[in-house]
C-alpha cells in the first residue's frame, strides 16, 4: 500500500468520478483505475459500487475512507511541522552545560538565542564537561558548552572564551597574601572538589599527581553555592574559574604558580546531522564572538 494510492482513493471518493479525479491530480485515468484495483486486491474488498455512473464508496469503502482521511491528515500535519522546523518556527535543542559555565556564560547566550528564535525550545542538561562530552559522542545531546582539552579533537568545536583556574580560600587564610600558590603549598590543606565527570576535577587531580602529592579531599560537590560557602567559612579550599569568584569579597582568589588554562567551547559530534536549530545556535555564537 502506497501513499499515492490513498490519495487517489480519497480524491475519487470526494468527486465520485475517476476522470475528474485524474484531472485534479494531473495523472491519467488508467493510473487511478489500476491503483484502485490494486488497492482492492491488496485489501481483499470492493471499495466502490461500479453499478452506477458515479463511483460511490461501498460500506467497506466508507469505513476505509475514514482511516485514509485520518492518515493523510497526519501526513499533511507532519509535512507542515517539518516546514516549521525548516523555517525555525519550531524546534527542540538539547544542550549540555556545566554548572560553572552555566553561572557566568550561558545566561547571556540563552537570552540572545531566545530573542532571535523564540519558538525553539531549549532543553538544558547540567553535568560536568567530561560527562557532557561522552553524552554528545553517544548522541544523547545535540550540543555542549564545555571546557575542552586542546589535545582532544574527537568533537567539532567553536571556541568561545578562555579562562583560568584560581585557588580559592577563606579571606583570612594564611596563604591568601601570596601572589601565587603551588600545589606543594597546599598539600596538607583540606580540599573541596567538584564530583566525578567534571574536567576541572581531572585537571586538579592530575596536577597533584604530577607533584607526587596525595590531596586531602574532604568533600566533593556539584553545587557551586555550597562550595563557595564552605570556602568562605574556612572549611576547605577549592579551585574555581576566575569569573565565578571575581566579585566575591569573602573569598581570596590566588593564581597558581603554574597556571591551568581553561578553554571553553561549543562542541558537537563530528559527521552527525545537525538540525537547523543546532545550526542556528552555532551561527549565533559565531556572529557574536
Amino acid at each position: 500500500m502506497e501513499l499515492r494510492q490513498l490519495q487517489y482513493f480519497q480524491m475519487v471518493c470526494q468527486l465520485n468520478n475517476i476522470t475528474q479525479a485524474a484531472k485534479k491530480l494531473y495523472v491519467t485515468q488508467p493510473t487511478i483505475t489500476n491503483s484502485i484495483k490494486n488497492l482492492e486486491k491488496e485489501l481483499s474488498i470492493v471499495l466502490f459500487d461500479r453499478s452506477k455512473k458515479q463511483f460511490i464508496p461501498t460500506a467497506e469503502g466508507k469505513v476505509f475512507l475514514k482511516r485514509v482521511d485520518e492518515i493523510l491528515r497526519q501526513v499533511d500535519n507532519a509535512a507542515s511541522e517539518m516546514r516549521d522546523y525548516q523555517d525555525l518556527k519550531k524546534g527542540v535543542l538539547t544542550i549540555g552545560v556545566p554548572p560553572m559555565i552555566g553561572t557566568f556564560l550561558f545566561p547571556k547566550l540563552l537570552v540572545n538565542f531566545q530573542k532571535s528564535y523564540p519558538n525553539i525550545k531549549l532543553n538544558i542538561t547540567e553535568y560536568g564537561s567530561t560527562t557532557i562530552k561522552q553524552m554528545i559522542e553517544k548522541e544523547d545531546l545535540d550540543l555542549g558548552l564545555i571546557i575542552t582539552d586542546p589535545a582532544n579533537n574527537s568533537l567539532a568545536s567553536l571556541p568561545i572564551t578562555d579562562s583560568e583556574l584560581l585557588v580559592c580560600l577563606k579571606k583570612e587564610h594564611p596563604l591568601s597574601k601570596q601572589s601565587t600558590i603551588t600545589f606543594k603549598d597546599i598539600e596538607n590543606e583540606p580540599i573541596i572538589l567538584l564530583k566525578e565527570g567534571f574536567y576541572i576535577r581531572q585537571k586538579i587531580l592530575a596536577s597533584f599527581n604530577d607533584c607526587n602529592i596525595q590531596p586531602n579531599i574532604i568533600l566533593s560537590s556539584n553545587y557551586l553555592d555550597t562550595i563557595k560557602s564552605l570556602i568562605s567559612n574556612g572549611v576547605g579550599i577549592s579551585f574555581l574559574l576566575k569569573e565565578i569568584v571575581e566579585y566575591n569579597e569573602n573569598i581570596a582568589k590566588i593564581p597558581l604558580s603554574t597556571p591551568i588554562p581553561i578553554k571553553i567551547a561549543l562542541v558537537w559530534k563530528k559527521d552527525r546531522y545537525l538540525s537547523n536549530a543546532s545550526k542556528a545556535f552555532i551561527d549565533l555564537l559565531t556572529k557574536n564572538k
